[in-house]
């Protein structure tokens, strides 16, 4: 992919980004908004005697809301900016490690930074034999690239070179940060809405009177319908944040490693093994995060074989047939599940 197409891709990635990050606090307000609803309708809030009546309570208990509301969101921001790379870390039981310890990893990616006149970032290892690798953080103090220890024994050095170089146009493309803000929204969207429908579940009419001549009913069903529609919405935006990205990703790896066949050679190795249990919310970073059944919808990646192609394509790259990604000697981490240990 020529640099004048590729800038203007990440431009165009970047912009739509940010419109849809804008509209996480809207979503948040509407799922606000489901839940006065579900009060109302249980008879945990106050009837005024009509449908019409009570609808209205509701949207002066909105207005009343929506500074909470924007105040819970920028919290929830704050966490994003700052704790962002713990809290990821811990959740995919990341490690950093020293020069020392990985010279030739280190080697690779500072290599990769001197050429951008980047600062390179921090590294660590999940040890698992899952072949997967992530970018992480929202400043350059908190950058950071994290592999498998899979990913490290399979690839060859170019091929390992070619996913540093993915994962560093993240960090370049600066949509590592809006995918980590992105994933803490939709984190409080997905909860607020599982804790509607689990509220239903549990009985949450319990209280409401049989006399009372508000829509009850009504209201619990319009709690339920917008509840949906946000938590659908969160998993729609975060899977448009994520999907497009990493076709820049792979061909900005290209522009820096000037090598489409050590990216596609690393892709078919990665392709059917990296699965790396972890946060839902946490796997959309991942270079490859395979989605199953009716979650397949709301993918967070394109499958590996378009990735293939877009690099066959558009950078000149060449597919050449590959044996299976090896089986590994050492041990899997506690975390791994038995799948990720026997395909890796």
């Amino acid at each position: 992919m020529q640099a004048v197409g590729l800038k203007t891709h990440i431009w165009n990635n970047n912009l739509r980004s940010a419109f849809l990050l804008a509209g996480f606090p809207v979503l948040l307000i509407g799922i606000v908004f489901a839940f006065e609803l579900l009060l109302l309708g249980a008879g945990f809030l106050p009837s005024t005697g009509s449908i019409g009546g009570d609808f209205m309570f509701a949207m002066r208990m909105l207005a009343g809301a929506i500074p909470v509301s924007l105040a819970v969101a920028l919290a929830w921001f704050a966490v994003a900016y700052f704790a962002n790379t713990k809290i990821i870390s811990a959740a995919t039981h990341a490690k950093p490690v020293t020069r020392a310890q990985e010279p030739e990893l280190y080697n690779l990616l500072e290599n990769l930074c001197i050429s951008r006149g980047l600062k390179t970032p921090r590294l660590q290892i999940v040890e698992s034999d899952a072949l997967n690798a992530f970018a992480s953080g929202v400043n350059a103090s908190q950058y950071t690239i994290t592999v498998t220890r899979g990913l490290m024994a399979t690839l060859d050095p170019p091929e390992l070179e070619a996913v540093l170089a993915h994962e560093l146009t993240h960090v370049i493309n600066r949509d590592v940060r809006t995918m980590v803000i992105a994933s803490v929204f939709a984190g409080i969207i997905s909860l607020i809405a599982q804790i509607i429908f689990r509220a239903v579940q549990w009985g949450g009419s319990g209280r409401s009177r049989s006399d009372r001549k508000g829509g009850g009913g009504l209201f619990i069903i319009l709690a339920l319908v917008i509840a949906a529609v946000g938590y659908v919405l969160s998993l729609v935006i975060r899977m448009s944040l994520s999907r497009s990205r990493e076709f820049v990703a792979d061909a900005g790896s290209v522009e820096l490693t000037h090598n489409p066949d050590a990216m596609i050679a690393a892709l078919q190795k990665i392709s059917g093994h990296s699965a790396l249990p972890s946060p839902e919310a946490v796997q959309g970073l991942f270079v490859d995060n395979v989605e199953t059944g009716l979650m397949s919808l709301f993918a967070t990646h394109p499958p590996i074989d378009k990735r293939i192609e877009a690099l066959v394509k558009f950078a000149g790259g060449r597919v050449e047939a590959t044996q299976p990604a090896p089986a590994l000697d050492h041990p899997a981490g506690p975390w791994d599940s038995p799948a990720a240990g026997e395909g890796a």
